[in-house]
């Protein structure tokens, strides 16, 4: 893996006028949506805590909307902190540069694992 031969990819792109292009983002946004209202720790979340920081008996109707808003543009903002990351992640990481990187530290923690064992052995 040392002297492993790296070639960087080319990012996977759809052309911005493409309806594909909106269909997928639309599709991206439901599932990952769909994933995270689903995921046990958010409901957990809400059941159990959020009735400590808000008294839900005196809430009204618009409270409950103001309630929901505020918490679905924080998570928004949160995934999409998130989705710029990985994106730039990901754009890192096919460059020839990281690849030789992430092959050398890979490389240098076999050789290191292969020199524990006839330590130990």
């Amino acid at each position: 893996m040392w002297t492993a031969d790296v070639t960087p990819h080319a990012l996977d792109t759809i052309p911005l006028s493409s309806g594909a292009w909106r269909r997928d983002i639309f599709k991206s946004f439901l599932q990952g949506f769909l994933i995270s209202a689903s995921n046990p720790k958010v409901i957990l979340f809400y059941i159990a805590f959020l009735p400590t920081f808000i008294d839900l008996t005196v809430l009204n109707r618009s409270d409950m909307f103001l309630v929901v808003g505020l918490t679905l543009v924080g998570l928004m903002m949160g995934l999409m902190l998130v989705a710029s990351f990985a994106s730039s992640a990901r754009r890192f990481f096919q460059s020839a540069r990281a690849q030789k990187g992430t092959n050398r530290t890979a490389g240098s923690l076999m050789v290191a694992a292969g020199a524990f064992l006839v330590a130990k052995g």
